[in-house]
């Protein structure tokens, strides 16, 4: 499996993941295109990843997460370069959320059922290989999640059966059990389910829960 990991994109998102390969011993280089924020994610990440541009980190990265808002997507994917990105598994943690407040506790998307943000993305950048994932759980439970014994369910899906092998074993490294919706076009039904995890939260300030697939 790759052992260098790339992440475009600095927030909580990318942080949390940053440490999370670190602690099962990648290699790791966050990516940031404001030079202002350095020091902080290199006091956030105790010094263990290395912090470079959007396409010195799309460069470095033999597997790639992308870990931007949803809105930023394309634009940190042209920044990193599409040559970086040929060929590369790109793990897509994102969900197209609005600029726009929710209602009722509904997050507004801008997509719709017939499309979503991966598939887009997936068409922008045609030689990586996009495999959705971490997009359906909150970043506290992202990396090793404790739920009592029980493994949450990580949603994926994309249209490389080799890059899907990779993300998966990463999944289940980090404590998941994995559920492979199939391809691309799965990320339409895999995207809302942060609409349907965001409610609780929204409403009743809980965020603690997860998804869980049961099967008879």
């Amino acid at each position: 499996m790759a052992r260098k990991v790339g992440i475009i994109g600095s927030g909580i998102v990318g942080q949390v993941l940053a440490n999370g390969f670190v602690k099962h011993g990648y290699s790791v280089m966050i990516g940031t295109n404001n030079p202002a924020k350095h020091a902080d994610l290199r006091q956030k990440t105790g010094g263990k990843a290395e912090i470079g541009t959007f396409e010195a980190t799309a460069k470095f990265g033999e597997i790639l997460v992308l870990a931007t808002k949803g809105t930023a997507a394309g634009n940190a994917l042209r920044s990193a370069g599409a040559a970086n990105l040929q060929g590369k598994t790109i793990i897509d943690t994102t969900n197209p959320i609005a600029d726009a407040p929710p209602v009722n506790g509904v997050l507004k998307f801008f997509t719709t059922l017939d499309d979503s943000l991966m598939e887009r993305l997936q068409r922008d950048v045609p030689g990586g290989n996009f495999v959705k994932a971490f997009s359906c759980v909150g970043n506290a439970h992202m990396v090793n999640p404790d739920f009592g014994g029980t493994r949450p369910t990580m949603f994926m899906c994309g249209n490389s059966a080799s890059a899907k092998a990779e993300v998966r074993a990463i999944l289940e490294q980090f404590g998941h059990e994995v559920e492979d919706m199939g391809s691309v076009e799965a990320a339409r039904a895999i995207e809302p389910l942060c609409i349907l995890w965001c409610i609780p939260g929204f409403q009743r300030n809980q965020w603690t829960h997860a998804f869980k697939l049961l099967r008879k």
